[in-house]
This record gives structure tokens, C-alpha cells and sequence, in this order.
């Protein structure tokens, strides 16, 4: 972690307490780290890095403290994003998404599922072609948000929040959206080159793994406990394969996605943040549009 600097008066550290105490949002995590502004206790997963010190995320939203003048720098989150007063609205949006497309295609029944899932190139029962291939680049997008089965959307949204809560207000709103999009997007890619053209796939699993595989480069950036999050890889990617009906095409080009935006967003240089962050998406998703162009080609 990065030493804060201080005023004129030396350099400032996060004040300590005599012996650890526990952290007031987390009573199980006990911490040696208080705000700057109001004094109580923070673990990692709360503290916001500031100009100064390390603020509570109460205090962030207040925008209040002792010696800060209304000029000062707004806080921001590990990744260099600006703190939002709901750390997780962008996690809520995303949920509501899914639950909404899936309750569609529960009352709409198959047309509707066939219309946004992904198909590389097939020909429909009327004899049309459909897919990808025939032009149908929305089915990229919205086979991310879509889901049939109770269990499927069940495993994927509980994943999605749990892993958002640790990743967005790490990142940001606008990096956490970048990243879980490309990630889905990506995993699609990978799929639609892989897959028979005519085999249909649906389901946010793509962007679940791209979070969790920017969980563990950002877990392995800050220095947690890295065993429960190696453990959970391993035992997704062992169902990756070995469960039948997986679309490991989607779950890999997901992971590999996620991974490769993270390193680019925990490991960006302060005084270049901004252009290794996005830059390093954009080589993403140029990488991943190359896939999809060049499968294109191929199909026609």
C-alpha cells in the first residue's frame, strides 16, 4: 500500500491505537487503522485512501472533517475511481438487469430467449439465418443478461454479489462497470470462435469470472489471504469442465479478461493512472473485437 504524505508538519500516517481494535462497519476484523476524521476504527476493505491519512466511508459521504477546506481533493477509491455515497449501486444495477431479463423470458418463454442468445450462425425454423455471423451483434451483449433456469441465475447473482462488494468500491463505478462489460463481452467472444456456430449459449458467467479473476489480482495487490480465493478458482474451473451443459469457452475468456483489466487498474502508476487503466481495456476489448471479426470471416 501506498505511504500517505502529510502537510508541512511531516508526513502523516494512519493513526494507530493501542492494540488492535475492531473495525466499526466489520466487528469480526480487528485493525490497527482509524479514519483521519472521526477516529474510528477501519479494516482494508473500508478504509479510502485520501490525501491525507485514510477516511471512513461515512465520513466520505458526509464530506466532513476537521481541517479539510472545501477545496480539498475528493477521496478516492483504491483504484483511483471517486467515492460514491453507495459503494455498490452499480452491483444493485446489474442485479436488477438480470432479474428483469429473466422474468421476461420466463413470461415471453422461448422466442424470446432465442432472439438475445448467443448463436454464432444458425437457420431459425421459418429457414432464416440467425447469429452473430448474419450480423446480429446485440446477441454479445445480451446473452450476458440472460438466464432460463432458477439455479443458473440463482449461482450467478449471489457470485455477482458477492464479488461486487468486494471489487466496487475498490475500483469505482466506472471501472467496475468497464470491467464486468468487457468481461462478458469477451467471454461471448471466445465462445462465438470455439463453440459450434449453431450452439446457443446464455448467462452472465462470463462476467462472473472476469470478477473473480480481478478479485484475486486485486486480493494478491492489497496482501490478503489469498488461499479461500485460490480454493474458489480451482473449484469453478473444475465444474468449468467437468460439469456437463458448461460453456467453458465463456467462463475462461471471462477470467482472462477480468485478470488482464485488473492488472492494468490495481498496478497503474498514480501519476499515469488514468491511460494505463483505459488503455489497458481498450487492448482488451480491441483483442476481443480481433476475435470476433476474424470469426465473422470465417462463418461467411
Amino acid at each position: 500500500m501506498n505511504q500517505p504524505t502529510g502537510g508541512p508538519g511531516g508526513p502523516e500516517r494512519p493513526a494507530v491505537t493501542e492494540g488492535p481494535g475492531s473495525c466499526y462497519r466489520h466487528p469480526e476484523r480487528e485493525t490497527g487503522i482509524r479514519c483521519t476524521r472521526c477516529d474510528r476504527p477501519i479494516c482494508p476493505e473500508c478504509m479510502v485512501s485520501a490525501s491525507v491519512g485514510f477516511h471512513c466511508p461515512d465520513c466520505v459521504r458526509r464530506g466532513t472533517g476537521t481541517g479539510h477546506s472545501p477545496s480539498a481533493a475528493r477521496p478516492r477509491t483504491f483504484a483511483g475511481g471517486p467515492v460514491a455515497a453507495d459503494p455498490h449501486l452499480v452491483t444493485k444495477i446489474l442485479l436488477g438487469i438480470n432479474v428483469a431479463v429473466f422474468a421476461a423470458a420466463w413470461a415471453l418463454g422461448d422466442r424470446f430467449v432465442d432472439q438475445l442468445s448467443l448463436v454464432g450462425r444458425a437457420i431459425d425454423p421459418t429457414g432464416r439465418l440467425i447469429g452473430v455471423a448474419d450480423g446480429q451483434w446485440y446477441r454479445l451483449v445480451t446473452s450476458v443478461f440472460l438466464h432460463q433456469e432458477v439455479w443458473h441465475i440463482a449461482f450467478n447473482l449471489l457470485s455477482l454479489w458477492w464479488l461486487g462488494r468486494l471489487l466496487e468500491p475498490a475500483l469505482g463505478r466506472a471501472r467496475y462497470l468497464t470491467l464486468y462489460l468487457i468481461s462478458g463481452v469477451a467471454g461471448s467472444a471466445l465462445t462465438y470462435l470455439l463453440a459450434a456456430p449453431n450452439q446457443a449459449t446464455l448467462g452472465a458467467s462470463g462476467a462472473i469470472f472476469g470478477l473473480l479473476g480481478a478479485t484475486v489480482v486485486l486480493a494478491r495487490r492489497r496482501r490478503y489471504e489469498m488461499r479461500p480465493l485460490i480454493t474458489l478458482l480451482a473449484l469453478n474451473l473444475v465444474i468449468t469442465f467437468f460439469w456437463p451443459g458448461i460453456a467453458w469457452q465463456a467462463h475462461i475468456g471471462g477470467l482472462v479478461a477480468g485478470a488482464l483489466i485488473a492488472i492494468g487498474m490495481v498496478h497503474a502508476p498514480r501519476e499515469r493512472r488514468a491511460l494505463v487503466q483505459y488503455g489497458t481495456c481498450a487492448l482488451v476489448l480491441a483483442a476481443t473485437v480481433v476475435i470476433i471479426v476474424a470469426r465473422t470471416a470465417a462463418l461467411t
